[in-house]
């Protein structure tokens, strides 16, 4: 015996262009999604392997450290604290409620961007920059903790750095820092720098600062 089983056909619209378009957009997706992450495993690797070469130079710097002679390096320049005008290189970021009430200016936070000379005059040739955070901290006197970068931008040192925290009382005539360490020519290095105030402008607050720098190296 046949028993026959009747066929049921469903027949659907056509798709709309606009549902076509959906679909081509939900499909997209997935693709992107995926040209994303090959984009960012890629420049991960590349970071990975520069940093790698980097290591390596670090590594085989440090396995001729124990060969290496201590040398001693004294470095003379400017340090010129631009607060007005057009192009200041020191900027006030935070600050107290009672600094304004404060003679000291305690509490005052402040991020510099200063460049360093081979002499006095501004116009002098510049030699690097220094970078970091001044933050008046005292209540007593006027007097900043001072974490500094000086990033060398000529000559042998170029691309070397040297650190400096320390205490500034500005308004002494000789100030001292310490050198804390260093990068580049001065890895670490360690050592002092003196600063003493050879120009400030008290209408504008600018001031030109002399710095030596003494400093023990490998």
């Amino acid at each position: 015996m046949i028993i026959e089983h009747p066929c049921v056909f469903n027949f659907l619209p056509p798709k709309s262009p606009h549902t076509l378009f959906t679909h081509a957009q939900k499909m997209a997706k997935p693709l992107a999604a995926s040209i994303l992450l090959f984009s960012a495993v890629i420049c991960l690797l590349m970071c990975v392997s520069s940093a790698q070469k980097g290591h390596r130079s670090v590594q085989k710097w440090f396995k001729n450290l124990p060969h290496a002679k201590l040398k001693v390096t004294e470095l003379h320049f400017y340090f010129h604290d631009v607060v007005g005008g057009k192009n200041p290189t020191v900027v006030s970021v935070a600050r107290a409620n009672s600094t304004s009430d404060s003679p000291t200016m305690f509490g005052l936070v402040m991020i510099v961007d200063d460049p360093l000379t081979a002499g006095p005059d501004p116009k002098s040739k510049i030699v690097g920059r220094a970078k970091g955070v001044m933050n008046y901290a005292s209540m007593e006197e006027m007097g900043m903790l001072m974490t500094i970068n000086f990033v060398f931008t000529g000559g042998k040192y170029n691309g070397s750095s040297l650190s400096v925290v320390g205490y500034n009382p500005i308004q002494r005539r000789y100030r001292e820092m310490s050198v804390v360490g260093g990068s580049g020519v001065f890895r670490l290095a360690r050592g002092v720098a003196t600063a003493e105030t050879a120009a400030f402008d008290a209408e504008s607050g600018n001031a030109v600062v002399e710095y030596n720098v003494l400093v023990l190296h490998y």
